[in-house]
């Protein structure tokens, strides 16, 4: 008998992974209550930071921390596959049309028309971003999602992938093209769209910050993972090496996010439906790109193994390099690094909903 979605979670997903949203909702209450109790320990650590020309440009501890969220992900990569994806183009070619020529501009739509219209009336006030500037609450938060919708995943998508029983060759493929392929796109177009947005930044800060957040635990990832297999072996890497790195993942996600919610506590309290107002656009971004997508791979004849992950890459966000994105342009304290939390905050529960449909529409696919 085949196991089931739920079965497969509970044999793979580890604790922090398997309660996530519940982890985030203790960080949000956590971090609450230490911007109570200790109001200036978030403000000096993101005070701790790299200067360039009297201006802080990266932020050290977000830096460090988002190292160990990235680092476990990188070292699994086998850069080797990357060259046998050639062998099935269709697969690698759809999600990269989806997740750079689609997903950024329906995020910028769908959380402009929400926040920008909808829920504008709703999202009362004004913010002062780290470079000094004032700018309206609702476009922090658009930005944010910016952020996130221009970041495709390279995490999580190998857990969602594993549970719809799909092809983890292909999920493997793309993480590592995506990581590759932000260093060059990730600037472009959130320089373009913040610019719109009426937040610009310049697109090298991007850069400066995709090659710190992704390109560096990308190099060590890559250099740490052949040395070790030369030295320890395949197996001894994969059972032991990766099974301990899994969780320091994770720690160094909800350790961020508790310095986030020290400084976004009072916003929170004060209008305790602004979590709500932000997950409403995230949510339908993500239903609405899994649907394109699915539907794309459906129309181009793939079969279930390759169209269920490339479906779950295009929904899912790399929401640790938006996180630390928007905390360096912006400040720990910024509504776009706010929103790009509300995107952790919702991202398990959908993308296993989204594995359950994947399973139940497998029949739909030519074997």
């Amino acid at each position: 008998m085949s196991e089931t979605a739920a079965e497969l979670k509970t044999k793979r997903l580890n604790v922090f992974e398997r309660y996530l949203t519940i982890w985030v909702g203790i960080c949000i209450i956590a971090g609450i209550a230490l911007g109570k109790i200790a109001p200036g320990a978030a403000e000096s650590l993101d005070k701790m930071a790299i200067y360039v020309n009297g201006a802080p440009v990266v932020s050290i501890p977000i830096a460090i921390a988002l190292f160990f969220m990235m680092y476990p992900i990188m070292v699994k990569i086998d850069f080797a596959e990357v060259v046998k994806a050639g062998k099935s183009p269709k697969p690698v070619l759809l999600t990269l049309i989806v997740n750079w020529g689609i997903k950024p501009f329906t995020m910028f739509a769908i959380a402009t028309f929400f926040l920008g219209y909808v829920f504008k009336g709703f999202i009362p006030g004004t913010e002062i971003i780290k470079d000094g500037t004032e700018v309206e609450l609702f476009r922090s938060y658009i930005s944010g999602a910016i952020l996130l919708g221009i970041a495709p995943c390279t995490a999580m998508v190998l857990m969602w992938g594993y549970l719809a029983k799909g092809n983890q060759g292909h999920t493997l493929v793309m993480v590592a093209i995506n990581s590759l392929t932000m260093l060059v796109l990730y600037g472009v177009l959130g320089g373009w769209l913040l610019g719109i947005n009426e937040m610009p930044v310049p697109w090298q800060a991007l850069l400066l910050s995709i090659g710190i957040y992704v390109a560096l635990p990308l190099i060590a990832g890559y250099f740490s993972r052949k040395w070790i297999i030369g030295a320890k072996g395949r197996q001894w890497f994969e059972d032991k090496f990766l099974h301990i790195l899994t969780p320091v993942s994770i720690i160094a996600l909800l350790g961020t996010l508790v310095l986030l919610f020290s400084f976004k506590g009072e916003t929170i309290l004060n209008n305790p439906l602004t979590i709500l107002w932000i997950a409403i656009p995230l949510f339908i971004q993500t239903i609405l790109i899994f649907a394109i997508t699915y539907a794309l791979a459906k129309a181009l004849k793939f079969s279930y193994e390759d169209a269920a992950p490339t479906a779950m890459i295009g929904a899912s966000n790399h929401f640790e390099v938006a996180i630390a994105t928007a905390t360096m342009l912006f400040g720990l304290s910024s509504g776009a690094a706010l929103a790009t939390v509300v995107g952790v905050l919702i991202e398990v529960p959908v993308m296993l909903w989204l594995v359950k449909i994947c399973l139940k529409t497998r029949k739909w696919f030519s074997v």
